[in-house]
């Protein structure tokens, strides 16, 4: 049997030799069609591509079995059976993220540039939502993703969490006034961002404290993730002068050749940090009024591993 959550061969169906070769083969046409969406899902609510892959390969094994005939809607059931497993993988691993080493960031994705056009997807998926998404609890989070990223109703959503449908607009109320509280106010354009990162990277290489400054705003904060494996700072650091001699005496102890390539990071302009020609971290900023007011800087190689191939989004 073929596997449709291979993201390499989307095309590759079984042959139609049979009853059940024909009924697998509805089921992959219906979840070839939902996959980039399914994956999105997913990755919202854990906030790691590679769960949110195992997510896809658990709601393919369970969406194979389902009689097809029973169901109206496969986009809506599909998103069902991946929401399910997504939260029962978030709440497995609740433990292990709170053993991790220092701080913990999303896994970051290279994405086409074509998902910043769409405004409520690139929003979704930016560092500072995700970040934001975190301090949800898991149902909290699954229902926020759903209603706010995706527009599934509130009853669609109470049979994916199995909650009623009551409770669950309830818990939307409260996860949306919580992330309204903490998610940033200010969308910055993304030729603004570029302008920034593009001033850090120059003013990082020549080392000039006061350039450094310049492009960072007073309030500025850096979250960084090395996963115990790489050398990070394992609280927030807040403050522009903080920051900048931070960065500046970190660069200052580098061996080798340390080098900053424009990129596109879940929707979003950012910097691929190379040293000695291979990759050592991700460089994702927020910026307002053309200075930098967060830096979410992942170096966990483990983390790294979907950076290789642009990663396919969908809302639809």
């Amino acid at each position: 049997m073929s596997d449709p959550t291979d993201r390499s061969d989307p095309t590759d169906s079984p042959a139609k030799g049979s009853a059940a070769d024909a009924t697998t083969a509805a089921a992959t046409v219906a979840f070839v069609a939902h996959r980039n969406l399914l994956f999105t899902v997913a990755y919202e609510i854990l906030g790691s591509a590679v769960d949110a892959e195992d997510v896809l390969q658990e709601t393919w094994l369970r969406w194979v079995d389902v009689d097809l005939d029973s169901v109206r809607e496969p986009r809506a059931y599909l998103v069902r059976i991946a929401t399910r497993q997504a939260l029962n993988r978030l709440r497995s691993l609740e433990r292990r993220r709170e053993d991790y080493v220092g701080q913990w960031l999303p896994e970051p994705l290279l994405t086409s540039p074509d998902v910043a056009e769409d405004a409520v997807l690139a929003d979704s998926i930016s560092m500072a939502l995700m970040v934001v998404l975190e301090s949800l609890s898991p149902t909290e989070r699954a229902v926020f993703v759903l209603h706010e990223t995706f527009g599934f109703t509130h009853p669609e959503i109470a049979e994916a969490v199995d909650r009623s449908p009551a409770a669950v607009r309830q818990i939307a109320h409260r996860a949306r006034e919580h992330v309204t509280e903490r998610r940033p106010h200010h969308h910055s354009d993304p030729a603004e961002a570029r302008r920034a990162l593009e001033a850090f990277a120059l003013t990082v290489e020549t080392g000039d404290l006061q350039a450094l400054m310049d492009v960072l705003a007073p309030d500025v904060v850096v979250l960084a993730d090395g996963g115990g494996v790489k050398q990070a700072v394992p609280n927030a650091v807040r403050g522009a002068e903080k920051v900048a001699r931070l960065f500046l005496g970190g660069l200052r102890k580098v061996e080798g050749v340390l080098a900053a390539h424009p990129t596109v990071i879940n929707g979003h302009p950012a910097l691929s940090i190379t040293l000695d020609g291979e990759l050592d971290g991700i460089f994702s900023a927020r910026v307002q009024d053309g200075r930098i007011v967060g830096i979410y800087y992942m170096r966990n190689p483990e983390k790294l591993s979907h950076l290789t191939t642009t990663t396919a989004l969908a809302r639809r």
